[in-house]
């Protein structure tokens, strides 16, 4: 069954096409129309249907049209002309015999182009003559047709201005006169062989004359206008019309006024110069209202780097035309550039939109506040259904005036753009600075007049007010269909009620017995009234409103008058008022001399200026786009050839100027305007191809909208970037620091709202649709990448203890990339991350940060850090490296790489300091975050596989001590005393003198080993308090409870987990409940709850890392434990023989505390505590803790003094020997109490009961070292290092 229309068109109103894309951009016109509303469609054919006698009249207004619309043709081919002769070729010596041929093909590419400007000197000697012929006809004193119309005004002021401007574009185009020199001298050499060339000579020398003469249209002009009859009076109507419309603003919209000010100073030169007598001209206008009209418009905009002075024209002119020389007050009036500086000064605030841009910023809000409620009057009205008349006609006769009110809130703001413009191109810039490093630079003409003659602030206003008419063009254009039934009802309806309500009451009061006005009247009310819209009122009204109250009502009906009845009516109102006198004094609507009262001659011009509006409404669409056309601030025609340059730098277009200062000053309130001046483009290239018909034009305007997006997108990301970055590391400052110090305000960060840009999908470009949030989403992924890249390559030129400050970088990106990824869909952060670190790969476990963690420790931080056992932290050794570490510079990058801005780099660069000068904990801190579960193990095995192989390398030192040591070594005796003992001992290591290079090479590979333990027991604090944190989130889901010895506690006897037997119950329930729709998706969810059980109370149990450590080490040393600690042959303690690994260690410690005190006070910093981690280590795993305690050689010493110091009576305490060897003994004792608690920590958490007992038996008996499968391929089920 086929669906009714009615409800199709319902159905389809229902439909939605619109998205969350906020409006940022001018108005998008896709279809474009030549001729609108505001011209006759069919040439006012239908004028004669009104039997008003304009035959003439209509004829000659189609005819200046015509000549218009070719003429603005002209001008487009005269402005976009560019020399020829910059690229002719120039022929080397060698080719000399090829000039003629170059002479032909030079003459036959000129040749195009002089036939052009021959076709515009054909057609402005037209144009002139029939410009002249048609003021002629209407100057006759014996008048007998109708007119000139208004509108027949209006088209000779048009075509006066379309000779004016091509007459000054001719004289300011350099290049024409040049080509033309060329191609004559061309022709001169082809034409040789030629016959029959008189006639081409001639054209030639005409067309030298037309473009050598300055001013030749006009002076045509002239010589047509006066030929046969003087046009005198018809001069001085135009001159009376367009001072009286200036005055009263009757020119509705800028262009036209525009035109006015182009014309009349050139109005006057023509009238003033007639062989009759010109002060006529002045009994009608006097000099001083066009001296006010020239003064207050001293430049006027004639192409869009163009401009034209009233003052300069009339004191150019006067030379060509005598007669108006004598106007000395008229040819007084300074040029722009002639201007005292207090005149200049007024002129430049009146012109400058810096100086109005907060009454504008009022009209704009104001405006959009009613316009709106406006449009939701007439939605809702549209809405009901059968609503009151009355309020129907109220609501859309405002929305008929904010439509008016719209427009010339446009045409107002675009003018002030114009005339800007044009007071910078006539004012340019004396001294331009450079932000360049140039000293001395050349500016060329158009950066004086446009990059440099703009202020920062002036730029500001200029986007401002930019935003302001696309945003008000777009508004009103998209209520297009809304509003055109609402304007055409009110249009309607105001004709009608002039027409049939005012004249009638005119006809029966003021005109009753003026017959030949009365027929105008009848004329008029013939011609535009709509009776089958009329109805009288009810008849209570007509009895209690008496005569006043019998007004005529009208049905809405949205049917406007046409171009011609606005036409004829504008002209039987001007018969009305001037009668057909062209010399009515006082002007159009003056009073002077008229019988018409004055409130009937009100009521005549208000209707006549709004006739003059209604075509603009009617033309709505078209209307909007001429108001907020902007193109004419990108050409540059003029300049490009005054400076010959090919084209300028995007530095110096006026566009692109606008978008760069938006984006780099950051402006919170003009950011989201950043897209507003590439409307301009897209105005640009409509007029280039549309307009001047250019595609070259075209051309360059596209490739400046690609650099310059390509620039706008990298500035923009940029911008962002800066923003996130600088909000997150904000964020993340100590807020209780900032404000005890209160400095908040200081790394405080201003919101910036980029939602708007973040959410554009469709940005309309030349013809394109480009998404703009793709662009960014997919620059701001590289940007983290390359931040990522960069905060790997800063910290691979620094130290180990840079690793921190890598952390807190990577945060402060990790948070701006979550900021971001509200408005953006950005790469997963960790997916990034693991790509910078080449860690994608499933069966990869090492990484970047942990390849370069272990490169830095073994070839840094373990030769070159001591341990501080009491403060629990490395720091670097005084020592100067014997191989010194090569590292890559440290690379340099934008602020937004770090933080974002100056004072928040400061800030975290001094919190990176405080951790730069050391490695503790929370060091280790961050490598275990940084590095994860994934990558640690790899390290820690690469750590452990070190520690085997620095066991290695010692073993051959080690053995070459041994076989230094004499034979036999006893125990101190205690006789000899503190100072015998160490003459003892440094006797027994004299053996060792020749091996200096040795005992170094021990003593770093032991400290090396004691680092990499000691690394470990922090590493294994930290994943301590790591998996403490984890089980306190886990265990309540996993039904366990720490118990009092520590133990972990299942607090369930039997049964699942809290979070299986939750999951279980979901699935029972959505099985037993048949509305459930998917109860098998509960069932999978119960089996992951499951699967989530086992993986976590597997990893409960986790071992000690630092007890893994002491155990591989302790495999590591079974292959050396018969070298390092043998068995006695006799089978008893061995106390003078023995050479195992802790009488090693002892003479080492005690050289080394030797030179410590006495060599080098220093040289304690260069080894540091790692010594005594890795000595005691050793001998701790090897079992001779016993035998190190008993037998080591600064443990004999220290109880050696421990007697001599009880046996010394007071008295002679002071002289007593013992003196100068306090920094000794005291360094011994340190040290003793260094190794009891390395041990103590040793038994603590490798306790060696299982495996050695005890070292001497009750009996005497020694109990030797247990053999026991533990070796270091028990450890392989680590991943192997370089996997």
């Amino acid at each position: 069954m086929a669906v009714p229309v009615e409800e199709a068109i319902a159905a389809l109103s229902t439909f939605s096409l619109e998205d969350d894309q906020p409006e940022i951009q001018g108005p998008g016109f896709w279809v474009s129309a030549e001729r609108g509303a505001t011209t006759s469609p069919i040439e006012y054919s239908d004028v004669s249907a009104y039997r008003l006698s304009l035959s003439e009249d209509t004829k000659a207004i189609n005819q200046l049209n015509l000549l218009t619309r070719e003429g603005k043709e002209m001008s487009s081919v005269l402005y976009t002309y560019r020399s020829c002769v910059k690229a002719l070729p120039q022929l080397p010596d060698s080719m000399k015999q090829s000039q003629a041929d170059l002479y032909l093909e030079t003459y036959q590419v000129l040749d195009l182009e002089m036939s052009r400007l021959c076709e515009i000197q054909r057609w402005q000697a037209s144009a002139a003559s029939k410009l002249a012929a048609d003021m002629q006809r209407f100057s006759r004193p014996e008048r007998r047709i109708n007119g000139p119309t208004i509108t027949h005004l209006w088209s000779m002021l048009k075509l006066l201005d379309v000779l004016v401007q091509l007459d000054h574009l001719k004289n300011a185009k350099a290049s024409i006169p040049n080509d033309f020199s060329w191609y004559k001298r061309t022709f001169t050499q082809v034409s040789v062989q030629w016959q029959d060339t008189d006639s081409m000579r001639e054209e030639l020398d005409d067309l030298q004359i037309f473009l050598s003469t300055r001013w030749a249209i006009l002076l045509n002009l002239h010589v047509e206008m006066f030929r046969v009859n003087n046009v005198e009076d018809i001069l001085q109507v135009l001159i009376v019309f367009a001072v009286e419309s200036l005055e009263l603003n009757f020119a509705l919209l800028f262009p036209e006024r525009h035109i006015l000010l182009r014309v009349l100073p050139v109005l006057v030169v023509l009238a003033a110069s007639s062989e009759k007598d010109s002060e006529s001209l002045y009994k009608r206008v006097k000099i001083n209202r066009l001296i006010n009209i020239f003064k207050n418009d001293p430049v006027i905009p004639a192409f869009p780097d163009l401009h034209l002075s009233p003052a300069a024209i009339l004191k150019e002119l006067s030379t060509y035309f005598p007669k108006f020389s004598a106007q000395t007050r008229l040819l007084t009036l300074p040029s722009p550039h002639e201007l005292p500086p207090r005149e200049a000064q007024d002129y430049q605030r009146h012109y400058l939109i810096i100086n109005h841009i907060g009454a504008i910023r009022a009209e704009h809000d104001d405006f959009s506040i009613r316009f709106a409620s406006a449009l939701n009057q007439l939605v809702l009205l549209r809405s009901m259904d059968g609503a009151d008349l009355e309020w129907a006609k109220e609501v859309k006769g405002n929305v008929y005036d904010m439509v008016v009110e719209g427009f010339q809130l446009l045409s107002r703001w675009t003018a002030r753009i114009w005339e800007q413009c044009a007071w910078k191109f006539s004012r340019p810039c004396k001294d331009p600075v450079s932000t360049e490093s140039h000293e001395m630079a050349s500016f060329s003409d158009y950066e004086k007049v446009v990059r440099y003659n703009y202020s920062a602030e002036e730029r500001k206003a200029l986007v401002e007010l930019v935003s302001y008419i696309k945003g008000i063009g777009s508004l009103m254009q998209k209520s297009d269909t809304l509003v055109a039934d609402a304007l055409w009802e009110t249009v309607h309806a105001e004709v009608q009620d002039f027409v049939q309500n005012t004249l009638a009451i005119m006809l029966r009061t003021t005109f009753r017995k003026k017959k030949d006005l009365s027929r105008i009247l009848s004329d008029m009310r013939t011609l535009s009234a709509d009776w089958m819209a009329n109805t009288s009122k009810p008849d209570s009204e007509m009895q209690h409103g008496g005569e006043e109250s019998r007004a005529n009502f009208f049905y809405p009906r949205p049917v406007a008058p046409t171009a011609a009845q606005v036409h004829c009516l504008q002209f039987l109102i001007y018969e009305v008022v001037s009668g057909g006198n062209m010399r009515k004094p006082g002007g159009l609507f003056g009073n002077a001399g008229s019988e018409i009262p004055v409130n009937d001659l009100k009521q005549l011009e208000t209707f006549f200026y709004k006739l003059g509006f209604f075509l603009h409404i009617l033309d709505y669409s078209v209307t909007v786009a001429n108001l907020t056309d902007l193109g004419f601030l990108w050409f540059r025609e003029f300049y490009l050839e005054s400076s010959r340059v090919i084209q300028f730098p995007i530095e110096c277009s006026l566009p692109w100027m606008l978008v760069d200062h938006v984006v780099e000053s950051q402006n919170a309130g003009l950011l989201e305007s950043v897209l507003m001046p590439f409307d301009i483009y897209n105005d640009a290239a409509q007029q280039a191809l549309v307009v001047l018909k250019q595609r070259f034009l075209y051309d360059e305007i596209e490739a400046e909208v690609d650099n310059c997006f390509d620039i706008f997108i990298s500035k923009l990301c940029d911008t962002i970037f800066t923003y996130y970055k600088s909000w997150a590391a904000s964020e993340l400052l100590d807020p209780s620091f900032l404000f005890a110090l209160d400095i908040g305000e200081k790394f405080s960060i201003q919101p910036i709202r980029f939602t708007a840009l973040l959410k554009l999908t469709r940005v309309k470009l030349l013809g394109r649709t480009i998404n703009l949030r793709s662009l960014i989403t997919e620059r701001i992924n590289k940007v983290c990448r390359e931040n990522i890249e960069f905060l790997f390559d800063r910290f691979e030129s620094q130290d180990l203890c840079a690793i921190v400050e890598l952390e807190k970088l990577l945060e402060v990106l990790q948070l701006a990339h979550e900021l971001l990824s509200k408005d953006l869909t950005l790469d997963s952060f960790s997916l990034m991350l693991n790509e910078m670190q080449e860690n994608v790969s499933l069966v990869s476990y090492s990484s970047r940060l942990a390849s370069q963690i272990w490169t830095e420790m073994q070839n840094d931080f373990l030769p070159n850090f001591i341990l501080c056992n009491t403060t629990q932290r490395f720091v670097r050794s005084s020592r100067v490296p014997t191989f010194p570490v090569q590292k890559p510079s440290v690379p340099h990058a934008k602020p937004n790489f770090y933080c974002g801005t100056q004072d928040l780099n400061s800030a975290y660069q001094s919190y990176a300091r405080l951790h730069s000068a050391f490695f503790g904990l929370p060091h280790m801190y961050s490598i275990v975050r940084l590095l994860g579960s994934r990558s640690l193990p790899w390290l820690i095995r690469a750590l452990l596989d070190h520690v085997s192989n620095k066991i290695t390398t010692l073993e051959p030192l080690i053995t070459g001590l041994q076989e230094a040591l004499p034979k036999s070594i006893g125990l101190l005796p205690f006789d000899g005393g503190v100072a015998g003992c160490i003459r003892i001992v440094q006797e027994h290591l004299n053996c060792w003198q020749s091996k200096s290079e040795l005992k170094i090479d021990a003593l770093r590979g032991i400290k090396e080993i004691g680092s990499v333990l000691y690394w470990m027991s922090l590493l294994d604090i930290v994943l301590r308090e790591v998996d403490t944190s984890q089980f306190m989130q886990t265990a309540p889901w996993l039904g366990l409870t720490p118990g009092v010895d520590g133990q972990i506690i299942q607090f369930q006897d039997s049964g699942d987990s809290p979070i299986i037997s939750l999951f279980k119950s979901l699935a029972a329930a959505s099985t037993s409940n048949p509305s459930f729709s998917n109860p098998s998706s509960l069932r999978v969810l119960s089996r992951q709850a499951e699967a989530a059980d086992l993986l976590y109370k597997s990893n409960i149990n986790a071992g000690s890392v630092l007890e893994y450590s002491l155990a591989f080490t302790s495999a590591a040393l079974d292959k050396y434990c018969s070298k390092w600690s043998v068995i006695p042959k006799t089978g008893f303690l061995d106390i003078t023989t023995s050479k195992d690994f802790y009488r090693i260690y002892s003479g080492l410690q005690m050289e080394y505390l030797e030179e410590a005190v006495q060599v080098q006070p220093s040289h304690h910093g260069m080894l540091g505590d790692s010594v005594a981690w890795g000595g005691c280590t050793i001998i701790y795993l090897l079992g001779q803790q016993l035998h190190f305690e008993l037998f080591d050689f600064s443990h004999q010493v220290l109880n050696v003094a421990e007697v001599e110091v009880a046996g010394i009576t007071p008295a002679h305490k002071n002289s007593h020997s013992l003196q100068g060897l306090e920094s000794l003994l005291e360094a011994m004792k340190k040290a003793r109490r260094l190794n009891n608690h390395v041990f103590s920590m040793l038994k603590a958490r490798c306790p060696l009961e299982d495996k050695q007992a005890c070292a001497i038996k009750q009996s005497g008996a020694p109990l030797h070292r247990i053999k026991f499968e533990n070796t270091v391929s028990a450890f392989e089920t680590l991943p192997q290092k370089g996997a």
